[in-house]
């Protein structure tokens, strides 16, 4: 899978792959559909972020789902 493209499903991908990671409960808090494509860059970054730890303190957790908040579309 090449990530270097802004597609639908590569978008879907990384936050399937982060949610699962993050072993985040309200899955549904991040869908792929509601980020903003335009923002594909700091997706690309929290993901590879999450891709390279193995866990996460509260306040990382807390500090990566405000940052996928502020990729939701406006």
């Amino acid at each position: 899978m090449d990530l270097t493209k802004n597609t639908p499903e590569n978008i879907e991908y990384m936050v399937n792959h982060i949610v699962t990671k993050m072993k985040m409960v309200n899955i549904g808090a991040v869908k792929s559909d509601s980020l903003d494509e335009n923002k594909y860059e700091d997706l690309l970054d929290i993901y590879e972020l999450v891709k390279k730890k193995n866990s996460f303190s509260p306040s990382e957790m807390q500090a990566l789902a405000e940052e996928l908040g502020q990729l939701r579309k406006v």
